[in-house]
């Protein structure tokens, strides 16, 4: 990687740079509203480097919630790149020693650079990737310390950063439903929580509702597809 190749992917990079230092931010000061010491939000960003899933994380945390929970929950939640993953196997194939770390820094919002813009004509496919993905966890690391810090050393009221977390998730669903127009995850979502808000303990809901709407929507989406195959075979 040279300042060439730093240049262009930092050109790329741009809209995520304002996009994780507006979530990084608030992470942080989640973080040190929860009682946990600043620091920590740095050693989260560069060992996790998760998003939302460090958000929750700072809420089950604070609930208390057991490893195994844990575990689950976050798989839950960051399933989708195993999609993410699979797609880029042909993109990663040569990029080298830079390829262990292109897949722990693969982000949605990376994913998205990376399968929307093409590579230079002056630079590598390693090169150029592996510098998209170190300034957008830079940017995500620069933000979340700024929240950690302010939050330490600034007073101000607390009141609403908690709500962080939903907004990035709503922000998430309107950008897909305007790239997919597909009503059907939402639904099922929708549903799944609001069964498990009435049926199953505070404790659990998240969990409850993170599995089972995965698994409606992994049985209406197989019925389509095998039943779409079988119209094709006959």
């Amino acid at each position: 990687m040279n300042s060439l190749c730093l240049r262009q992917a930092f050109k790329v990079t741009v809209p995520v740079l304002f996009g994780y230092l507006a979530i990084g931010i608030p992470f942080g000061l989640m973080l040190v509203k929860a009682g946990y010491p600043w620091w920590l939000a740095p050693v989260m960003s560069i060992l996790m480097y998760a998003g939302a899933g460090q958000y929750m994380a700072v809420g089950l945390f604070s609930a208390g919630a057991g490893l195994s929970t844990i575990m689950v929950t976050m798989l839950l939640v960051n399933i989708r790149h195993i999609v993410y993953g699979l797609s880029l196997i042909k993109a990663f194939k040569d990029t080298g020693k830079w390829k262990p770390y292109l897949v722990f820094a693969l982000t949605d919002e990376t994913y998205a650079l990376m399968t929307g813009c093409a590579v230079p004509r002056n630079v590598t496919s390693a090169s150029f990737y592996g510098a998209i993905a170190v300034l957008d966890q830079s940017y995500w690391v620069i933000g979340s310390v700024i929240g950690a810090l302010a939050g330490t050393l600034i007073p101000f009221s607390f009141d609403g950063v908690d709500f962080a977390l939903t907004a990035l998730f709503t922000v998430l669903l309107v950008d897909q439903l305007k790239k997919t127009h597909d009503l059907l995850p939402p639904a099922v979502g929708i549903v799944a929580t609001m069964c498990a808000v009435f049926w199953v303990p505070a404790e659990n809901v998240l969990l409850t509702a993170l599995a089972g709407g995965i698994a409606i929507l992994s049985l209406l989406r197989g019925r389509t597809f095998f039943a779409a195959r079988k119209g094709e075979m006959e």
